[in-house]
């Protein structure tokens, strides 16, 4: 189309809107693609005509831009119906019910999906329109319809829920009770009456549950022996969250009305959502769900159906003519932006081909996968945790960066017939869900959550993809338990000779120079000069300036340090050529590492840390920042023991969380150590340690200054590369770990100087 023709067509349009300009050659690009030379006329005259209602550019841009689509798929004399239409609503009060009219025209005609119907549902609308303006008490007067914008705003949410003629029931039961009562008739068609929403119930179409439950009933008796209480739900009133099929020991919920699905009755759809139930519990056994991400969950359940409904094929064959009748047929390429997650895409593909052996893919890793399931369950002994095994193979092959965007693909990705699958799992760490579901199973002592304050939830690096986990790490911190602190006395003793040598180090780190800051309300001494000029002003009549102290602070030194102490259950061996364990030796070291800073006069604290698996890192607070080095801290650190495993970027982040709070000019991070990270539930040797060298990188764009001891008394070629790979040159090892109760305070120092 030229620029000649456009103009043509422009002159045809009798609408001088300026933003029109901006879109009517997008819209005539469409138009011209559906509409005939005589329905491009009739969308132009249409135009022109809603144009001259007076009611400014939208609803002639809502016209041009949904018609040439209600047109291409109902008939092109809709154009002048719904044109015709507008027009007739502008010659009323009722202007305001224009835009939503036109808002949801689309929609609308695609549910009825006939030009008849349009005609229908356009009279039902006019009927209202009539019926509901200017009627108040028996008087008559140019009100609006109080009703029509709302009735109209929920149109199409009603003929996803009702037909043509129960719509006009329930309209009309509207009309007849609120015609007098303009506030009342708006809730009404708002959705926001109970009567409203029992009339929409009870004209509801499609195949009633509750005229067929004992149908469904000798149905479960018959073919799987049972006789399940069956619970009906609604889909009508919760669009957010649209409810699904499940089971628990309270019964079967079902949907209280099934529509027919192209040649499946609705009563068809109720079997084979009934027959995959049973399947799953004959079948199913539930596992852990902690153990898997969202991404394997998906995965496994869909591998779970699967083999349920292959075992309820081999025992009813003719169920597998149901199910591929109900199941979508995702097309293979229809998903392929990196701008939305196609997991659910790529998971129906794979369901269907499991189910039908005359799909039309040709993705290798689908077909792969479905030979592989038809391997495993054809063996007969192949049980829930197999499929699991499966599924998480499948997603580590063909997962994707953008899975984990927001915007998922949704079409022909929904199994209607099948259920939320939450009997699947069973929960160690009970989130909002989860004790929804009602899990009563007892838990282990040793699995129950640690006593002290609620978990705290740090992300993990997964070095694979590029990516965090969310949530992925469960931290508990608690404050460590106390000791004799004499112990600590006595260790500080033994190493009098060198506590005196760090002495006389320390006179010279230690601030000496007192920097005088005046004009305080409160201080530690008077300032003489502002005191006797406030007194004078106060003689004078003159309010005085009420700063009159002054107060003192060091120069030149502003640091505040977390010292994290790994105590996993390495730090009980004892190294070569040693008497004491590497834990009763880092007591020594930090016994007199606090010494010295308090000595310094530096704000530090004190943590330990160990891990059992990502569910349980323990956090232990040995020394606050608001606490000096005395009786209490000693008998805490007295106390230290080892165990568990180390998982270091939990641990990294959360002293990161006090640290950063910390106001100083540098803020110092130490890490003891004498391993690298590892924990029980850790497969891949590299995962903790990119974990941990993220976090690194995180403190450092915090502006924390993170340096990591490594204690190490078998040093071999390479087996420290992991600290680099942390730390980068921010590191020490330490290879004779008798010297560290010498080399920390000394290293401290330094780095402080």
């Amino acid at each position: 189309m030229n620029s000649e023709e456009l103009q043509a067509y422009r002159d045809v349009l009798k609408c001088n809107f300026k933003d029109l300009d901006a879109v009517f050659e997008g819209c005539m690009s469409e138009a011209l693609a559906l509409l005939s030379e005589q329905g491009v006329k009739d969308y132009l005259e249409g135009a022109s005509l809603i144009c001259m209602i007076g009611r400014g550019f939208e609803p002639v841009l809502v016209y041009l831009e949904e018609m040439p689509q209600v047109a291409s798929q109902l008939g092109e004399p809709t154009l002048s119906l719904v044109s015709k239409t507008v027009w007739t609503m502008s010659r009323s009060p009722n202007g305001k019910a224009i835009a939503p009219f036109l808002q949801t025209i689309a929609e609308t005609s695609r549910r009825l999906g006939s030009e008849e119907l349009l005609q229908h549902y356009i009279d039902i609308v006019l009927d209202m329109m009539e019926r509901t303006t200017g009627s108040i008490h028996g008087f008559h007067t140019t009100i609006p319809s109080p009703g029509l914008p709302d009735l109209l705003n929920h149109m199409p949410f009603l003929l996803n829920q009702l037909s043509l003629e129960g719509l006009k029931n329930w309209i009309d039961y509207g009309i007849r009770n609120y015609a007098n009562h303009p506030e009342r008739q708006s809730n009404y068609f708002c959705l926001q009456t109970a009567d409203s929403r029992a009339i929409l119930q009870r004209e509801r179409h499609g195949t009633l549950f509750i005229d067929n439950e004992r149908k469904l009933d000798l149905y479960m008796q018959a073919l799987w022996q049972d006789k399940p209480h069956l619970v009906p739900y609604s889909n009508a009133f919760d669009e957010l969250r649209k409810p699904m099929p499940y089971y628990d020991h309270l019964g079967i919920r079902v949907p209280d009305v099934y529509d027919d699905k192209g040649n499946v009755r609705g009563i068809d759809r109720y079997r084979a959502l009934l027959a995959h139930i049973a399947a799953h519990q004959r079948w199913t056994t539930a596992i852990i769900a902690d153990n898997y991400s969202p991404f394997q969950r998906i995965t496994i359940e869909v591998f779970e159906d699967s083999r349920v409904e292959y075992l309820t094929i081999q025992r009813y064959p003719g169920l597998r003519r149901l199910f591929i009748a109900l199941h979508p047929v995702p097309e293979e390429d229809a998903c392929q932006s990196e701008e939305e997650s196609c997991i659910r895409h790529r998971l129906a593909m794979l369901s269907y081909a499991i189910l039908n052996a005359d799909h039309p893919y040709k993705n290798p890793d689908v077909l792969e996968f479905v030979e592989r399931f038809h391997a495993v369950t054809q063996t007969g002994s192949a049980e829930t945790a197999d499929m699991a095994k499966l599924a998480v193979s499948f997603i580590a092959r063909t997962r994707r960066q953008s899975d984990q965007l927001p915007n998922v693909y949704f079409k022909d990705t929904e199994v209607g017939y099948r259920d939320d699958n939450r009997h699947m799992w069973m929960f160690i760490e009970e989130g909002d869900e989860e004790e929804a579901f009602e899990d009563k199973r007892e838990v282990p002592p040793d699995e129950k959550e640690l006593d002290g304050l609620p978990p705290r939830h740090y992300p993990e690096w997964d070095y694979s993809t590029k990516t965090y986990r969310p949530d992925w790490v469960s931290l508990y911190e608690s404050l460590h338990p106390s000791g004799n602190a004499a112990d600590i006395d006595k260790l500080l003793a033994k190493h009098s000779a060198l506590a005196k040598r760090l002495k006389q180090v320390l006179d010279l780190l230690k601030p000496q120079n007192y920097v005088r800051i005046r004009y305080q309300e409160e201080g530690s001494e008077l300032d003489l000069d502002v005191a006797i000029r406030s007194l004078i002003d106060l003689k004078c009549g003159v309010t005085p300036d009420p700063r009159i102290n002054m107060s003192h602070r060091h120069d030149g030194r502003d640091i505040a340090v977390m010292l994290l102490l790994d105590l996993s259950a390495s730090l009980d061996e004892v190294p070569d050529g040693c008497e004491q364990t590497i834990l009763q030796l880092s007591q020594e070291a930090v016994s007199l590492l606090s010494w010295a800073i308090e000595r310094l006069g530096d704000a530090f604290a004190i943590a330990g840390f160990s891990s059992n698996t990502r569910h349980e890192v323990r956090y232990q607070h040995i020394k606050g920042y608001a606490e000096h080095w005395g009786e209490d801290v000693k008998a805490r650190l007295a106390a230290m023991e080892a165990g568990y495993s180390t998982r270091m970027g939990a641990a990294l982040r959360h002293a990161a969380h006090y640290l950063g709070a910390r106001k100083a000019d540098k803020k110092l991070l130490l890490v003891l150590t004498d391993g690298e990270p590892s924990d029980i539930d850790a497969t891949d040797d590299r995962q903790l340690i990119e974990d941990a060298r993220k976090a690194v990188q995180e403190l450092d764009q915090q502006g924390i200054y993170t340096y990591c001891i490594n204690l190490d008394a078998n040093v071999r070629p390479g087996s420290d590369d992991y600290v680099a790979d942390i730390f980068g040159n921010q590191y020490m090892v330490i290879d004779r770990i008798e010297r560290l109760p010498e080399k920390l305070p000394q290293l401290f120092m330094a780095l402080t100087g």
